[in-house]
């Protein structure tokens, strides 16, 4: 009996060491080849992929404002910004994409506006034209406030928020740069001024003594405000050169639509939807504006409904 648990053991012993072989063994190879694939992985990245610096303009303007970059501060800051946003490839094709689709919309209201082109491109620093909500609270495609919101002429209530609204946001930001413009006499302190509040930035050029918003020391977001601008922009005006390629048909549509005037209450959006061929997402894209899934509207205020064109499931530019 003892002889035979002995036997029995023995053979356990050994067949153990030999699992225990194979494992050891196969550790050595696969990780030896794993070591082999990585090298040529490695390799092959090494020679099909390369970062390089990136080129300065000779000149370059904001609003039609020369930006001074003979200053190597100005240089380095503008530099920062071009390296983010170049080497940022996914938000910037991003940017390339939606540019097609919001920023014929945009343009014509500058224009009417007197606003310089130039700031078309701010939407892009402030929500990529994708209406978040940050932190403090600022809301839609030019991130207002709600207080400041209401200050210049925007609806802002539990059914109805007009920072939502492409156009009328768009009117409402024309209306504080268009004043920050006939305070300061520049139109980068505007933007500044856009991102940081009129105060603060009164302030801080009372305390330096200085009138460009080159030559003031500012916090960081701000510092690099008009720089992100001038990034986005340089970009956006020549993006192959920046390593950016695309076909036309991978932007993003402007898809037309037609309005649809309301100054009644609407029960419930997905039955108005339907009326009109389409469904309640897609209302709600178009008019991101609507808050709730129904509006009461009981002053009877007159509203702008965007429906968009038949055929919008399947356009193409």
């Amino acid at each position: 009996m003892k002889h035979i648990i002995s036997s029995k053991s023995k053979t356990l012993r050994i067949i153990s060491l030999f699992i225990s072989i194979i494992i050891i063994y196969s550790i050595f190879v696969f990780s030896k080849s794993d070591d082999d694939i990585t090298k040529s992985s490695l390799q092959k990245l090494n020679n099909n992929y390369s970062v390089y610096a990136i080129e300065i303009p000779d000149s370059l303007s904001f609003a039609g404002e020369e930006v001074p970059l003979m200053n190597f501060d100005t240089r380095e800051s503008l530099d920062r910004e071009l390296l983010v946003n170049t080497y940022f490839q996914s938000q910037t094709l991003l940017f390339i994409k939606r540019a097609n689709r919001f920023l014929p919309q945009v343009e014509p209201i500058l224009k009417d506006e007197d606003i310089p082109d130039d700031f078309k491109y701010l939407p892009f620093v402030e929500s990529a034209y994708a209406n978040p909500t940050s932190p403090s609270g600022a809301v839609g495609y030019w991130q207002f406030l709600k207080g400041t919101a209401k200050d210049y002429g925007l609806e802002v209530n539990s059914f109805v928020d007009e920072r939502y609204n492409l156009e009328k946001s768009t009117k409402a930001a024309c209306k504080y740069l268009k004043e920050s413009y006939e305070l300061y006499g520049s139109w980068s302190l505007a933007a500044a001024s856009y991102n940081m509040g009129r105060n603060k930035l009164n302030k801080e050029l009372e305390r330096q003594k200085v009138s460009s918003y080159y030559d003031l020391l500012l916090n960081t977001e701000t510092s690099r405000y008009v720089f992100r601008l001038l990034a986005i922009k340089t970009i956006l005006e020549n993006p192959g050169k920046y390593g950016f390629h695309f076909n036309e048909d991978d932007l993003y549509p402007n898809i037309p639509t037609y309005n649809v005037k309301i100054d009644s209450s609407i029960t419930h959006f997905a039955d108005f939807a339907k009326e009109y061929g389409i469904n309640y997402k897609v209302l709600k894209i178009f008019n991101p504006w609507l808050r709730n899934h129904y509006l009461p509207n009981l002053d009877k205020k007159e509203y702008v409904i965007r429906i968009p064109k038949e055929g919008w499931r399947k356009f193409n530019n």
